[in-house]
């Protein structure tokens, strides 16, 4: 049994270094006997990989090997990002992660702009954001939230991880003037009084979203 057990283990832990995406708990479980626990072979590989230079982490309860953030300055390769998202893509990926569900005319009201279709498709086409039903309100207009991709290459288990007001604000990305509640998810921002202030607040989200655009291979060994 215990033979049975290790070889178990080997595949699970080969499977998971060569999958191109996080497998999910059922996946894992096909690939051996329905008697193996795959939950504790997991979660032990997790602790063997711990302290290595890859880790095994949970993303929207999917596991995946990633480099170890700790080596993510070392392995970044200084180069010029080829597909860099527009600024209008960035404020509207932020809104939605914020926001989500949120509809085209909120995302336009929290921006103050309008925006191209171009900008949502960009976003479909990196698989970051997906619709996500229809808003129980007059017109029934459709809703869009983001996506497991978006969580995996964020390194979010769960929209619950993302930063919250205070944790952007202790990393310097916003400061006291603004209204925290634009970073609550499924909270509706109000009208910015101030345009300029508006504006800064999604510079600094550009800039924190950038940074993992630049390294777009980085995360995966």
């Amino acid at each position: 049994m215990k033979n049975d057990y290790l070889k178990d283990k080997k595949i699970i832990e080969a499977f998971l270094f060569a999958a191109d995406e996080p497998l999910d708990m059922e996946t894992l479980q096909s690939k051996v006997s329905k008697a193996t626990d795959v939950l504790k072979i997991v979660e032990e590989l997790q602790n063997e990989y711990k302290d290595r230079g890859i880790n095994l982490i949970k993303l929207a309860n999917k596991w995946s090997f990633r480099t170890s953030i700790d080596l993510a300055d070392q392995l970044r390769e200084e180069v010029t990002s080829q597909k860099k998202l527009s600024k209008a893509a960035i404020e509207t990926l932020a809104i939605i992660a914020y926001h989500q569900p949120v509809t085209r005319s909120e995302i336009e009201e929290i921006r103050g702009v309008s925006f191209s279709t171009g900008t949502m498709e960009v976003l479909f086409e990196l698989g970051w954001v997906k619709p996500a039903g229809r808003k129980d309100i007059p017109g029934k207009p459709l809703a869009y939230g983001t996506s497991e991709k978006f969580l995996s290459h964020f390194n979010l288990n769960s929209l619950e991880d993302l930063p919250n007001s205070d944790e952007l604000m202790a990393a310097g990305l916003i400061d006291s003037r603004v209204d925290s509640s634009i970073f609550g998810t499924n909270k509706f921002a109000k009208e910015e009084e101030n345009e300029n202030l508006k504006e800064n607040i999604f510079s600094n989200i550009d800039d924190m979203i950038s940074d993992t655009l630049k390294n777009e291979g980085d995360t995966k060994n």
